[in-house]
Order: C-alpha cells, then sequence, then structure tokens
C-alpha cells in the first residue's frame, strides 16, 4: 500500500509541477520543456518540500523514452532526407563531428577521459525534435527549403544517436574486455540487423494488417490501445530477443507504421500518451540536477553551453554557406540547431548507467538545455533583423526575393481538405475535382480509405478533430474546409481549422438548425442544416400537391428561409474563394 501510494504521489505531484511550470514557461513564450526541467528540480531530493520516488519517477521515463522513440519513428520518412542530403548528411556529420571533438577537448580539461569526453560531445551534438519543430512551426518555415533541411540534419543526428544507443552497451556492457569486446561488438550486429530485417520485412505485412483489423472495429479505444501494444511489444522484444536498445525496436515500429495509411491516426489516437510521459521524463532529468553544484560545477556547464551556442551553429553555419545558401538559411539552420533537447539525456543517462559517464555531466547538460531552450526561439527571431541590419550597412547584398517564399512541393493553394466521404463528401469532392481543385479526404472509414487509396486518391485516415490529422491533410495552405460528415465535432474542428489558417473559407454541415449560428461565430462561411433543408424540400412538395404555383412557391421558399435560417446561409454558397468573416 506505501508503494502504490508513493507511485500516485510521484505521479501527481510531478505532473502538478510540470503543468504549472509548463503554463508559466508558455506564458513567457518559452519551451514548455524548460518548465518540466524546473518542476523536476522542484521536485527533486535537493530541494525542500515534496520530493517525488526516485525508481518511479525513472520507470515511468522508460516508457517516455519508448513513445517519444515511436514518435520519431513514426515521422521518419526517408524521401524527406533524400531530398535534401546534399547538404542535410554531410552537414549533420560535420557538426557532430564538431561537437564531440570541443566535448572531448573540453571536458579533458576538466579531468575526465577522452572516451568520457568523446561520449559527452556526442550528447550535445544532437538537438532537440520538439523544440527544433515547434521553433520553426511557429515561425512559418517548418514547410519551406530551411524547414526541409533543418528537419533532414536533424534525422541524421536522430540517427547517429541511435546507433550510438546501439553500440555502447555493446562495446561498454559488463564483461567487455580485451578481445571478447570485438566478439560481443559483432554478435550485437548481427542481431540489429536481424531486428532490423524482421521488423521491416515481416511488420510490413503483420503491423498494417493487424491495424486493419482493429480499426475496422471502429472502436477508438481498442486502435490507441493497439498502437500502445505495438509500440512498448516491440520495444521490449527488441531488447528481450535481440539483446537491441529499447528504444530502437521503438523507433522501427514506429517507421513501419509511418509507411502506412495508419500514419496520421496512430499519431493522432496514441500519441498524446507519449506527450504525458514525455513530460515525465523530463521530470525525471529534472530530479537529477543539484542546484548546489552550481558553485563548483558552473566552468564545466559554462563550456558546455559555450559548445551549444557558438560551436555547433558555427559548424553548422559554415557548411550551409559553404553549400552555396542564402545567409539567411545558413542563420536559420544553425540557430534552430543550437540547442539540446531529449535526446542528449538519453544517451547521458545510458552512459552514466555503463559508467563511461560521471553523474555531474548531468548537471551540465540540465542547465545547458534549460538557456538554450529558452534562447532558442528569440535567436531565431532575431535573425530577419539582423539581416536587415547587414544589409543597410552594405556588409551583404539585399536580397532580391528570398528562397523560402517559394512554395514548397505538396503544398497547393488550390486544395480542399473534405471531411467525411459519405453521399455528400462524394458529390462535393467530384465537383471540386472537376473544377480542377485538388481533393484531400479526412475518412475514419478504413474500406473507404483502402478505397480511395487504389484509385490514387489524396486520403488521411482518422479523426479530423485532431491537429495531428490537419497537419496531414496539408490544412495550413489549404484554399477550403469542407464538413461533410455527420457527427462530427464542428466547434473544436473549426477553431482548430482557424488557427491552422486563419483565412481558409469553410463549408460546414450541421443536423439542427441551432447549431448554426455557433458555427458562424466561430468562423463558418456557411452552415448547411439537414433540419432545414428537409424543411425547405418538404414545403416545395406539399405547395406542389396542393396546386400552388410557380410563384407561390417562391414566396413561400423564402419566407420558410427567413423563419428558419434566419440569414444563415440564407442562400447558395458563392464558393470557396471569398475572405472569410473578421
Amino acid at each position: 500500500m506505501p508503494h502504490d501510494l508513493d507511485l500516485i504521489m510521484t505521479l501527481t505531484g510531478g505532473l502538478t509541477a510540470a503543468l504549472a511550470l509548463g503554463f508559466v514557461a508558455q506564458k513567457l513564450r518559452l519551451s514548455p520543456i524548460v518548465g518540466y526541467l524546473l518542476a523536476g528540480i522542484l521536485v527533486g531530493p535537493f530541494t525542500p518540500g515534496f520530493v517525488a520516488d526516485k525508481s518511479i519517477a525513472t520507470q515511468s521515463a522508460e516508457i517516455g523514452v519508448i513513445l517519444l522513440m515511436f514518435g520519431v519513428g513514426l515521422h521518419f520518412h526517408l524521401k524527406d532526407l533524400i531530398a535534401v542530403r546534399r547538404v542535410a548528411i554531410p552537414g549533420a556529420l560535420v557538426q557532430i563531428a564538431v561537437a564531440t571533438g570541443l566535448g572531448a577537448l573540453v571536458t579533458h580539461f576538466f579531468g575526465w577521459s577522452w572516451t568520457a569526453g568523446l561520449v559527452f560531445g556526442m550528447a550535445i551534438a544532437v538537438a532537440s525534435t520538439v523544440v527544433l519543430t515547434r521553433v520553426l512551426a511557429d515561425n512559418r518555415a517548418l514547410h519551406t527549403p530551411t524547414g526541409h533541411i533543418a528537419i533532414g540534419w536533424l534525422i541524421v543526428e536522430d540517427l547517429f544517436t541511435i546507433l550510438a544507443l546501439v553500440l555502447l552497451p555493446a562495446l561498454y556492457g559488463a564483461g567487455n574486455e580485451g578481445g571478447a569486446v570485438w566478439m560481443t561488438l559483432g554478435v550485437a550486429l548481427l542481431k540489429l540487423a536481424a531486428l532490423v530485417v524482421f521488423t521491416l520485412v515481416a511488420g510490413q505485412k503483420l503491423i498494417p494488417w493487424f491495424l486493419g483489423y482493429v480499426a475496422r472495429t471502429r472502436s477508438r479505444e481498442l486502435f490507441t490501445l493497439a498502437v500502445l501494444v505495438l509500440a512498448l511489444g516491440i520495444a521490449v522484444g527488441s531488447a528481450t530477443f535481440f539483446g537491441a536498445s529499447m528504444a530502437l525496436g521503438a523507433f522501427l515500429a514506429g517507421m513501419v507504421v509511418g509507411q502506412s495509411e495508419f500514419s496520421a491516426r496512430a499519431a493522432a489516437d496514441a500519441l498524446p500518451m507519449r506527450d504525458a510521459f514525455a513530460v515525465l521524463f523530463f521530470v525525471s532529468v529534472g530530479m537529477l540536477f543539484d542546484p548546489s553544484s552550481l558553485a563548483h560545477g558552473w566552468p564545466l556547464m559554462l563550456a558546455t553551453l559555450g559548445v551549444v551556442l557558438i560551436g555547433k551553429p558555427l559548424a553548422a553555419l559554415a557548411v550551409v554557406l559553404l553549400f552555396k545558401k542564402p545567409l539567411k538559411s545558413a542563420l536559420a539552420v544553425a540557430v534552430a540547431l543550437a540547442q539540446i533537447g531529449e535526446f542528449s539525456f538519453i544517451l547521458a543517462a545510458l552512459a552514466i548507467s555503463l559508467k563511461i559517464m560521471p553523474p555531474e555531466a548531468t548537471s551540465a547538460l540540465v542547465v545547458a538545455s534549460v538557456i538554450s531552450i529558452t534562447l532558442n526561439p528569440l535567436l531565431y527571431k532575431a535573425i530577419d533583423p539582423s539581416i536587415r541590419w547587414l544589409e543597410q550597412r552594405g556588409w551583404i547584398k539585399p536580397r532580391v526575393a528570398s528562397a523560402d517564399a517559394a512554395p514548397t512541393p505538396g503544398h497547393s493553394e488550390h486544395r480542399v481538405v473534405v471531411v467525411g466521404y459519405g453521399p455528400v463528401g462524394q458529390t462535393l469532392s467530384r465537383i471540386l475535382r472537376n473544377n480542377g481543385l485538388e481533393v484531400v479526404v479526412i475518412e475514419m472509414n478504413i474500406e473507404t480509405v483502402l478505397s480511395l487509396r487504389a484509385q490514387g486518391r489524396r486520403v488521411v485516415h482518422g479523426d479530423a478533430g485532431h491537429r495531428e490529422i490537419l497537419d496531414h491533410a496539408g490544412l495550413e495552405s489549404a484554399q477550403g474546409l469542407i464538413i461533410a460528415a455527420r457527427g462530427v465535432e464542428a466547434r473544436e474542428l473549426v477553431r482548430m481549422a482557424r488557427e491552422l489558417n486563419p483565412r481558409i473559407r469553410i463549408l460546414a454541415r450541421t443536423t439542427f438548425l441551432a447549431e448554426a449560428e455557433a458555427l458562424r461565430a466561430l468562423g463558418v462561411n456557411e452552415v448547411f442544416s439537414s433540419e432545414g433543408e428537409i424543411a425547405l424540400s418538404m414545403t416545395d412538395y406539399l405547395l406542389e400537391e396542393l396546386g400552388a404555383s410557380a410563384e407561390q412557391i417562391d414566396h413561400e421558399r423564402d419566407r420558410v428561409r427567413r423563419e428558419f435560417f434566419k440569414g444563415l446561409a440564407a442562400g447558395p454558397s458563392s464558393g470557396l474563394t471569398e475572405t472569410p468573416p473578421s
């Protein structure tokens, strides 16, 4: 019973502190990760007041790592890396080498071994996926050439870190001494190859079949559970049967699901659990930080911060400029990568557990992470003013046009997102396609999704009420949104759509007239009510049966419209090109 109470107290106290400080960080326009790390310090053993159970927090953090890695795999697309390979691959490798070398040199002055320094350098070489994507998205740069380079760069860093997570236990695990190291490493690589082949070959058939079978039940709870079981099950299986890290197994499972038609729905339905456990991961890292270490450990912390904020960005800047990219693009990539996050702590935790690095490495990483993550959005916003300042003084030539202003492939200004592919959705989609518009359908029925995919149609499987699904459908750059399905939570959907794309034109279907006014107030351009349309159709039929003239029928229709619609959708829609209501 006391253990159960410890579990509840740790989860409640940790999440409450994370919520409070994460909210404060968000209000200060900082990354919530800063708040989560500070929350860990607050509930840790080195500060007064409530102290969370370290072992419970660590176990919860392990689940967070598995789900984080599953999410990375889910969003990993080899084509994205291939598209920017000429810059991202050599750039990431050079930056990793520079950061690793600087980390080894810096720590050597503090008496660390070269091995410990090299692993520490690897840890500070990799940027935070969460922070980078958030900064790019907030500055409308995620779907630009610069954003693609930064994401491709990050993918290479992530893959390098995953390789390090696999090889470190093989090289420095218990009993790996002398000539046995190479034997152990060889066996580990063979097991790793077997795991990759099994997951990517067998998984390509079994995992989509399994998820399709669950999806046909139309139970959201079962689908969410199925995705979590896959992530956790393959992670545990990779460690139990193949001797690989659970993180690698989760990453491979995410890759397989990400290449199937279930990728968007898996991200939207199941990965909110990832966010909760990821919070506990950052809290557990913060718990390791001793504020009193600042008194004697500040030189190492300052040196680490220097590598993260100066060494890494300069290496990235030089590489991007070497490939003759614009200065603004080079600065954007360099600044976006000038921070550390989740992977740094995962790699450091493994190295400390293998006794490769001393425990004080964690304190240096926590300080460097909090400061770099705090400064990163501010530094990114300073890029444009800096470019203008340099142009005004004649140090660089004025830009004729920004490379990032060009539309990127797959993002069309003439796209319309249609929610639901029943009779209404089918009819409207056909009309839109016949008029030269690109149609992306969001549909929950897996049979309909597979049928549309077979026809070469663009379709996203999932609930349109999730932001992740709208992102996959490309709503941010779409011209219109049509809510054609019944039973959709239209209010939340409209709110998210307006946040993603303030200028999008929205047409919505609703059952009751009473809902129409609320939807119009949220920004829907035209609302079509089943209740109102039935009243109009029955009015027409009844008057025709009573022998009314065409003029009488038109007069009565106008009166019904005035009474029922009260100005809502009082006339036919004038298309998807009008400016939305202010």
